[in-house]
């Protein structure tokens, strides 16, 4: 599979310190991982997308390992933490990394209604 991958620094234009890789092959994305570097000394792995006809073809490992090479190169990131949420399927990667997994966390999600419940209604004083 012929893809290359462009790595996106922070822009500097927001208080988030973002910075990005993206695959992609004949100019259509085909795949991206992020990371947020933090206060404190602490860089947050975000998340991983690859398309889905581009699955199963080692883009999401080579993404996560560009981005891990680049926070290993250098001095620049000893004593660092890194962390992530992940999903199922991501973990044995993590945990091959060397991470230690910590509590769960449940996905909840609720549609927002036009009106909150409880304030259908004006109410002057």
């Amino acid at each position: 599979m012929n893809y290359d991958i462009l790595y996106i620094p922070p822009s500097g234009t927001t208080q988030h310190q973002q910075h990005a890789w993206v695959a992609y092959s004949n100019n259509i994305c085909i795949g991206h991982i992020h990371m947020q570097m933090e206060a404190d000394k602490r860089i947050k792995f975000l998340d991983a997308w690859v398309h889905d006809e581009y699955r199963r073809k080692g883009i999401y490992r080579r993404l996560w390992d560009i981005r891990w090479d680049f926070i290993h190169k250098g001095e620049e990131y000893r004593g660092y933490i890194v962390y992530a949420w992940c999903k199922p399927m991501s973990l044995p990667l993590l945990l091959e990394k060397g991470f230690v997994e910590g509590d769960s966390c449940i996905y909840v999600e609720k549609e927002l209604m036009n009106t909150p419940p409880g304030e259908q209604c004006f109410v002057s004083c």
